[in-house]
């Protein structure tokens, strides 16, 4: 079964100038229910494009992308947004939290854009709260609690409409190492109850808790690895090489 399917994607910038930007020239890949990728390229390799394709926010100008069998190329504006809040969810590098809001409002958000009722929203945060250890910090402010509870608060913001898809932007880019490591754990438990994620990464301790890598060059994909029975250190070590071959302009 595919979750998410995505041939031939190509995205081109300023189409019609002179000095176009390829920055998607044909990528191809499917993801399962409940795998966990990570995807790695040099800047400029067309990472972000790809995610923001992924997470409706910009669209292809050819290839095909569906979701669950919903040909994303085909939403309007509208519909898009809409999706996003049923079907996705998103972390980011910087948490992307309201300072005005409360960590329990952060977290109850995307049901308030959806319009689902208080009581449905307060039987989702327990469970919630309770795995990402974050119940004495809910109604504390993002401002007054540390980095690794504001990203604990976003994770929670992102699961809470229970998402087809998760994605991750960087999620550790602005965590220290200890605090990373315990993020990455979190990712592990939410990825063993069958969550799917997609993770773009520049670390490659990062990308070892994958179960497959991506890695994306010019805008195709250049080359995947899969974890398999590898160790975190020896999986890490693979992707290492592998963007140093890739960096170094190997084949």
């Amino acid at each position: 079964m595919t979750l998410l399917h995505i041939s031939h994607l190509k995205r081109t910038y300023n189409q019609n100038s002179t000095h176009p930007v390829k920055a998607l020239k044909d990528i191809s890949f499917d993801v399962a229910p409940g795998e966990y990728i990570a995807i790695m390229g040099e800047s400029g390799a067309g990472k972000s494009t790809l995610l923001n394709i992924i997470a409706t926010l910009e669209k292809a100008n050819d290839g095909e992308i569906f979701l669950n069998q919903q040909n994303l190329n085909q939403l309007t504006a509208d519909q898009a947004a809409k999706y996003r809040r049923e079907h996705l969810g998103f972390i980011f590098q910087h948490f992307n939290l309201l300072n005005s809001l409360s960590n329990r409002d952060n977290i109850y958000l995307p049901l308030v854009l959806a319009k689902l009722p208080v009581t449905t929203m307060e039987e989702r945060i327990k469970p919630l709260a309770a795995s990402l250890g974050i119940e004495q910090i809910l109604d504390r402010y993002p401002s007054e609690v540390s980095g690794g509870q504001q990203q604990r608060v976003a994770i929670a913001r992102a699961l809470i409409t229970q998402p087809d898809l998760l994605l991750a932007d960087e999620p550790t880019g602005a965590l220290d190492s200890n605090t990373s490591n315990e993020i990455l754990a979190l990712f592990d438990h939410v990825n063993q109850q069958q969550q799917t994620i997609i993770m773009v990464t520049h670390s490659a301790a990062a990308a070892s808790h994958a179960k497959r890598t991506l890695f994306i060059k010019d805008g195709r994909i250049y080359h995947e690895l899969f974890r398999g029975e590898n160790s975190l250190k020896h999986y890490q070590e693979q992707i290492s090489q592998t963007m140093m071959t890739l960096t170094n302009g190997g084949e």
